[in-house]
């Protein structure tokens, strides 16, 4: 590749349609989130810039959840009477106190605004699949055909650290074939944990290959070292080339770690850019690798101390979901995280935190393949992809309905049951509750039909919220406390707003399914659950569901106010950002 063709993506065409997608993004979240707020002007609406002498003017229509759905090609921008080009770093700048931008903040968002924008600009150059096309594809063609990230984030793809040679090896769109890097770490600070039935010398051989293992171990060999006093991990290779070699120089050096080179198998980066599915073999486990870059509110790493608990939790959630007959007749499962290998260097834990990105350089775990549990004619996508619209304005779910012959709602019903019915149940019956974003669901479809779903994430993201449950001593990091007003916010922001919100508005535009029938759908659902587990009505009653409104927390205002570290680890349920109210949907059903 030639230094110019690494840039090809970058067009004076492909910018401005990019910076149109953006900006009809950050007014929409913006007006929803309300940092911003429209003023009507004849058909149209209008933001102004802080000093008052910029004006966007666009037209959008207000649905339910207060979403804003703005018409991209309707916005134009004015100053002094006359029409200006949009750019969406001159609109952040504009707009910067109304957004809460602090000096030192504005730049780094704006790097990754600019970032976003690079990635929106590669994607417009793929050939344009039709989702009906898409709906017939398999699980890693939908993984990588994507083209928005996270609905509600605007700078959603910053990946601060990735240049763009790097961009284009390892971002999930571009669906480059990518090789781990292995490096053999000492004992002395290594750790391997797994979960039940899992020993960690035939794990190695099943995951690497029996020619592979002798390869790495002749490594060692040849180097004077014996191979009984190693473990090995494996490592993004932007890890290793920008981190470790030179973060972690000491340990190289005394032969704490040692470089093996690449494994044989190959595999696709996910949405999440620092889990990989293994093409070569797509039965055997994803594997997640440490990734010091900067990415939506957080450094992309990964802890060697959390790596350790992260099969028994993996092994005590499988149990709870298998062993609850309301769970099971949903057919929800986990994808485990099986094995976890963390390296800890002594000296920068020493001059640490437990939070410190330091301590999260060199860790791995490996994930259960979703791929040996499909029965005849399943397939599998992302629930994000759900949310995916094509370049002719269709999005992905309408054309799973069209595709599965069934009603809108009778398809939404079955999506509900297997989606939505888990998480009511784990948190009315265990206190339970998991990040279910689009990211972390897999869905299992047959003809267009949502079977069951699969979630995955789970060390890392759930938690229980009752003080007094009675947790193995492994697991008890998961217990967090949260208000009482607030523990319903895991379904009502989480889903409500951060997932349905979008796909009722999709439907509805696409006029497959009015909002009214939507919302209705899942206030059923709701309501068919509730009356199969009668032993749970005080819960329902003390957290209810149908209640006429709920807290609005904002995710947008987390980043822009730090998007280094969004939330404290510590203490996640004081860092919401809530302002005001939106009305329930499902309380008039």
């Amino acid at each position: 590749m030639t230094l110019a063709d690494a840039v090809a993506h970058l067009s004076p065409e492909r910018w401005e349609k990019a910076n149109r997608l953006l900006l009809r993004k950050a007014l929409a979240e913006f007006a929803h989130e309300r940092l911003i707020a429209p003023e009507r002007d004849g058909e149209a609406y209008v933001v102004r810039s802080d000093d008052g002498l910029t004006r966007y003017r666009f037209t959008a229509t207000r649905r339910a959840l207060d979403h804003w759905q703005v018409d991209a090609g309707s916005i134009t921008r004015h100053r002094d009477g006359g029409e200006l080009p949009l750019a969406a770093l001159d609109f952040f700048i504009e707009l910067k106190n109304s957004l809460g931008l602090s000096d030192e903040i504005l730049p780094v968002y704006l790097e990754e605004i600019s970032s976003t924008l690079s990635g929106t600009c590669y994607k417009l150059t793929k050939p344009q699949v039709p989702v009906a096309e898409l709906a017939r594809s398999g699980f890693q063609a939908i993984e990588t055909g994507m083209t928005e990230g996270h609905p509600c984030f605007v700078a959603n793809n910053g990946r601060l650290g990735f240049g763009v040679h790097e961009y284009l090896s390892y971002a999930p769109e571009t669906a480059s074939p990518v090789r781990l890097v292995w490096l053999a770490a000492h004992r002395s600070r290594a750790a391997f944990t797994a979960g039940v039935g899992i020993e960690y010398e035939s794990f190695v051989r099943d995951e690497l290959g029996e020619a592979t293992v002798e390869r790495f171990e002749g490594v060692l060999r040849d180097q004077g070292l014996d191979p009984a006093d190693y473990l090995l991990i494996p490592v993004h290779p932007w890890q290793w080339w920008n981190k470790l070699t030179v973060t972690f120089a000491a340990e190289v050096a005394r032969r704490h770690l040692v470089c093996l080179g690449e494994g044989e198998d190959e595999y696709l980066a996910q949405q999440s850019i620092r889990t990989f599915f293994n093409t070569s073999h797509p039965e055997k486990h994803y594997v997640k690798t440490a990734l010091s870059v900067l990415n939506m509110g957080f450094m992309r790493g990964l802890s060697a101390a959390y790596m350790e608990a992260t099969p028994a939790i993996n092994d005590w959630l499988a149990q709870l979901i298998e062993g609850d007959p309301v769970l099971k007749a949903t057919g929800l499962s986990v994808i485990r995280e099986r094995a976890a290998v963390g390296y800890r260097h002594l000296e920068y834990e020493k001059a640490t935190d437990r939070y410190s990105p330091y301590r999260k350089m060199l860790a791995a775990l490996w994930r259960e393949s979703p791929v040996a549990s499909l029965r005849d004619g399943e397939s599998l996508a992302t629930m994000a992809s759900l949310l995916h619209v094509d370049h002719e304005g269709a999005c992905f779910a309408g054309a799973l309905i069209e595709r599965s012959g069934l009603a809108p709602t009778e398809w939404l019903r079955r999506y509900l049951r297997a989606y939505y019915t888990p998480l009511l149940h784990s948190f009315y019956a265990y206190d339970l509750v998991y990040m279910p974003h689009g990211e972390n669901v897999i869905l299992v479809l047959k003809d267009g039909v949502v079977q069951r779903a699969v979630y995955k994430d789970i060390a890392e993201e759930i938690a229980v919220m009752d003080p007094d449950a009675v947790l193995p001593p492994t697991v008890e990091r998961l217990r967090v406390d949260v208000p009482e007003d607030k523990k319903l916010l895991s379904v009502f922001t989480d889903v409500f707003d951060c997932f349905f919100r979008f796909l009722a508005a999709d439907l509805a535009t696409e006029g497959i399914l009015e909002e009214d029938g939507f919302w209705r759908t899942v206030a059923e659902v709701t309501r068919e659950y509730q009356e199969s587990v009668p032993e749970l009505a005080d819960k329902f009653e003390r957290y209810d569901l149908f209640a006429p409104e709920f807290a609005l927390s904002c995710l947008n205002r987390l980043q822009l106010r730090d998007n280094r570290q969004m939330v404290d680890l510590a203490d996640p349920s004081g860092a919401l950002q809530l302002v005001g109210y939106l009305k329930n949907p499902i309380a008039g059903f």
